[in-house]
């Protein structure tokens, strides 16, 4: 392609690049109605771009010899094009001669090219670089004519990235962004104050270097102030040598161009760099379009801009929003002022807009602005914000401190009335002890009952310390074991503080905490959470101030969530209480908190940890605290659970003796502590078969409980659960009567048991309590009553549990032995069959309840004749004696076994089998028994 031809095209090409597609096509049009022709191939050109990446990455003008990589320019040896437009080719190229090192930007007027007015731009730049030396101008750094007599410009070489496309990419903050704009500032006013104007500032002319600094390029187009020269604004075929989208109003309309020209375009780039799009929203991209809107359109208010792209599918609206409030006000003015359509109400200067810019980053008033006094107020108050602050809060500590000394001193005078009142009314109820008959002891609840009724009266104007009254007394209570009666009182105490107001954090926390407590004693884990979980919030935001409180809020929730099987909630309640109680050196409430994470590792199955955690709270309570604290109790009760579980039988007892020693003298003959430990005595005492000290505390642990159930008044709900308890114990009694031989005892207590059953509608242990009633009917010979016992426990089991169940089985085993003995023998057969598969299914092939269930069969099965039985006898006989229960149902199977073997061949082996068994029940079961007395039978029966 010639060069003049190709001077017409390019101009033309590089304008319809830079619109869209619309816009494109109406400039093609306008274009063919000039010059069909010249449509035509700038349509080619544009074609062979859409449909080939190299096209144009070569010029389509054949430079002269030398201009291309590798030749030479004056000193220059040029390496790659960096781009060509109407004006020219820019090489980047380096120092060549050896003088010194350094690449350029090596700017050539396009050879063959004959227009005039371009080579007169061409050497004004080069007069206009040559009077500008600044850090953010892209230096001239030489000049000269090729050897065909072009002239070149050797400029800095910035590798960079145009300012908008820099903040864009690296999403920088306003702030950073205008710092930028005051180095372009800076740039444009050295320009100005040597009198050129840019007239093309644009993002694609001001570049960011990868160190995050400006440099303006491109004075091409730029004016001398000082020069009479004329200037051709146009090009032909209508093309501007200034970009249309950054031109002020009075370049679209060809008038002479001032400071204020660079001005409106600094506005156009400052818009730009502050919303990321340009000032005038357009239907049509077209450069008549553009011209209406530069010439008579307001532009949009920056902020206005972002909320409008705010409302864009996937816009970040957030961001959006708060960068346009930041932007709402003295930015918008600005910002307007600059792009004013008249020169004369912009900015007279890019100094004055720097300054304002200036303004605005110091917080103080700008001049885009009305300098109303609320306004300059307002910035003088944003400006001093943090002296201001300084001294007002000063200010408010000050008369806060003295309102907090004038309260603090009405508090200290109200606390004292309280504290006195409370004294007096405490020295009043114990002054009226004193009329106790001599010899009699002292009766405490009715001494609570008297001082709360006292109380009421003598403190009903007092709601603060009658709550704190309620508070004490119900501490007392539970410490009785009166929980009924204690969380009575705790929900007055609730009432009082709900209609109180002032009152402290501490004692709703205490009051809340003791009610969750005495649900849990109560049995009724799940209310105590309930209850207690609103309140966590508050306890985590009070911890620091109110330790004690706190904490004990903390393990009274974890002791309700372990016993409603939250064990991790457990763990994490119980292990900040921990930390706070070590940290306020709380001996006691770290020694509990021990004993809690023990309960849960033992919970677990973790015996050995549950131990040596156990071990470690007690060596500390005995250190820090003394041997006869009620914690021990406790921990010895613990203790012996996991020692009798372990086997240990001996060492379970004697915990639970220590344990119960200290209870007896802690709490008393009839606290729920030291019955339970009685009970737990008893069951360690059947284990190892001393039966008349199981006796002994059983008969203890009744009476005492029957005189707690004794008083009038006594809660129904409470009379219940007490009642529930003795009908066990008197089960646990009959049990123990039937080891010893004393049937008319262990009938007359399991009569009992079924009575108080039955009258409590409690179906559970009624089933139970039968259940042992049958099973001695059947062991002296009462088969008829036994037989009607265990058809109803069958049917009350078969009721609550279902068909499947394997205590169901335990019934099925009982009901066929019964039914055999009364002749029914396929019955009972049927039903011992059930009963080994009910309990190999729902207990396991290895369970005591199971082997019970085999050993029965085999026997029936070996008695009429099954040698296949006896061999099963024997391998039961066998079963390792680790296991209390497995032990027994060894013991039996061994007697039964011989018995089938003493009258014939295998008599003396069976007699000899015998009396080892014998003797090792004497050992084992010192007491007796009925395994004894069931084997002596089986020895006299052999002869």
């Amino acid at each position: 392609m010639d060069t003049e031809r190709w001077q017409r095209l390019s101009p033309l090409l590089d304008a319809l690049f830079e619109l869209d597609d619309q816009a494109r096509e109406q400039r093609l049009q306008r274009l063919r109605e000039e010059d069909p022709a010249l449509a035509d191939e700038l349509q080619t050109l544009i074609t062979l771009d859409e449909h080939h990446e190299d096209f144009l990455s070569e010029p389509l003008i054949a430079p002269l010899a030398g201009l291309r990589a590798g030749g030479e320019v004056g000193p220059y040896k040029l390496e790659r094009l960096l781009g060509e437009g109407g004006m020219g080719q820019v090489w980047l190229a380096a120092r060549a001669d050896g003088l010194y090192q350094r690449r350029v930007a090596l700017k050539l007027l396009r050879p063959g090219l004959a227009d005039s007015n371009l080579r007169v731009r061409f050497s004004r730049e080069r007069q206009i670089l040559a009077r500008l030396a600044h850090p953010h101008i892209a230096r001239l750094l030489d000049a000269g004519v090729t050897s065909d007599g072009l002239p070149y410009l050797a400029l800095e070489f910035v590798e960079g990235e145009p300012i908008t496309d820099y903040c864009r990419n690296h999403q920088l903050p306003i702030e950073q962004r205008l710092r930028m704009f005051h180095q372009i500032c800076d740039a444009v006013s050295h320009a100005h104050a040597n009198l050129i104007v840019h007239r093309d500032l644009k993002p694609s002319n001001i570049l960011v270097t990868p160190s995050g600094d400006v440099r303006l390029l491109d004075f091409g187009i730029a004016k001398l102030l000082d020069s009479d020269a004329p200037m051709v604004e146009q090009t032909r075929t209508g093309v501007r040598a200034f970009t249309l989208h950054y031109a002020a109003p009075e370049q679209v309309r060809g008038e002479p161009v001032t400071t204020m020209t660079d001005v409106y375009a600094l506005g156009v780039v400052l818009f730009e760099l502050l919303t990321d799009t340009k000032p005038y929203r357009l239907k049509r991209q077209t450069d008549a379009e553009w011209e209406e809107a530069i010439l008579a359109a307001d532009p949009q208010r920056p902020s206005q801009t972002l909320l409008h792209r705010s409302e864009d599918s996937g816009a970040d609206v957030h961001a959006l929003r708060r960068q346009a409030r930041m932007l709402a006000g003295d930015l918008d003015n600005i910002v307007l002022k600059t792009l004013s359509k008249r020169p004369e109400q912009r900015y007279p200067s890019v100094e004055a807009l720097a300054l304002d810019l200036t303004r605005y980053e110091a917080g103080r008033p700008v001049l885009a602005r009305p300098q109303s006094v609320g306004y300059r107020f307002g910035k003088y108050l944003r400006r001093h914000r943090w002296s201001l602050a300084s001294g007002g809060l000063i200010a408010v500590v000050l008369s806060a401190a003295l309102a907090i000394v004038a309260w603090q001193g009405r508090q200290a005078v109200a606390e004292a009335g309280r504290a006195q009142a409370m004294q007096d009314f405490m020295v009043g109820v114990f002054e009226s002890a004193r009329g106790t008959p001599e010899g009699q002891a002292l009766d405490l609840r009715g001494l609570l009952d008297g001082s709360l009724a006292r109380g009421n009266r003598e403190l009903a104007r007092q709601p603060r310390a009658r709550a704190e009254l309620l508070g004490v007394i119900a501490r007392l209570r539970m410490g009785l074991g009166d929980y009924r009666e204690a969380l009575v009182l705790l929900n007055r105490q609730a009432g009082v503080l709900a209609s109180t107001s002032d009152i402290p954090v501490s004692l709703q926390i205490e009051s809340l905490t003791q009610r969750g407590q005495a649900l849990r004693l109560l049995g009724e884990p799940r209310q105590c959470i309930d209850l207690m979980m609103p309140a966590l919030a508050t306890a985590r935001r009070e911890q620091a101030q109110l330790p004690p409180q706190i904490s004990e809020y903390y393990s009274q929730f974890g002791r309700c969530r372990r016993d409603n099987g939250e064990l991790q909630g457990a763990r994490l309640l119980f292990e900040r209480s921990l930390a706070m109680r070590r940290d306020d050196r709380d001996e006691v409430g770290t020694v509990e908190n021990l004993i809690d994470l023990a309960n849960l590792q033992a919970d677990a199955g973790q015996t050995g940890a549950a131990l040596q955690g156990y071990g470690k709270a007690r060596t500390q309570l005995r250190q820090k605290v003394g041997e006869r604290h009620a914690l021990l109790a406790e921990i010895g009760s613990r203790v012996a659970s996991l020692r009798q579980g372990l086997g240990q039988v001996d060492a379970a007892e004697r915990e639970a003796s220590e344990a119960f020693a200290i209870a007896l003298e802690v709490y008393g003959a009839q606290h729920p502590v030291t019955l339970s430990l009685r009970r737990q005595m008893a069951m360690l005492h059947i284990d190892q078969g001393h039966y008349r000290q199981a006796e002994t505390e059983l008969r203890a642990a009744i009476a005492a409980l029957q005189r707690r159930l004794a008083p009038e008044g006594v809660d129904p709900a409470e009379t219940r659960r007490g009642m529930i308890e003795l009908g066990g114990l008197q089960r646990r009694l009959g049990q123990v009567a039937w080891e010893r031989g004393e049937i008319s005892t262990a009938l007359t207590a399991l009569q009992r048991a079924v009575v108080i059953a039955r009258r409590q509608n409690d179906r559970p242990h009624l089933g139970d309590a039968l259940y042992d009633y049958a099973r001695v009917l059947h062991a002296v010979g009462r088969d008829r009553a036994a037989l009607k016992a265990v058809q109803e426990a069958h049917e009350l089991r078969l009721a609550q549990m279902g068909p499947r169940h394997p205590l169901l089985g335990d019934t099925e085993r009982l009901l066929g032995q019964i039914e055999i003995s009364l002749g029914q023998r396929e019955q009972g057969m049927a039903h011992l069959a059930q009963a080994v598969t009910l309990t190999r299914s729902g207990y396991g092939a290895t369970h005591p309840n199971t082997r019970e269930a085999e050993l029965a069969l085999a026997r029936q099965q070996a008695l009429e004749g099954d040698d296949s039985a006896l061999l099963r006898l024997d391998a039961l006989a066998g079963m390792p004696h680790s296991d209390r229960d497995l032990r027994r149902t060894a013991w039996r199977a061994q007697a039964y076994a011989a018995q089938l073997r003493c009258h014939g061949p295998d008599r003396v082996p069976a007699l000899a089998r015998l009396d080892t068994l014998q003797d090792q029940l004497k050992t084992a079961q010192p007491d007796g028994g009925a395994i004894p007395r069931e084997v002596g039978a089986i020895v006299r029966g052999c002869g």
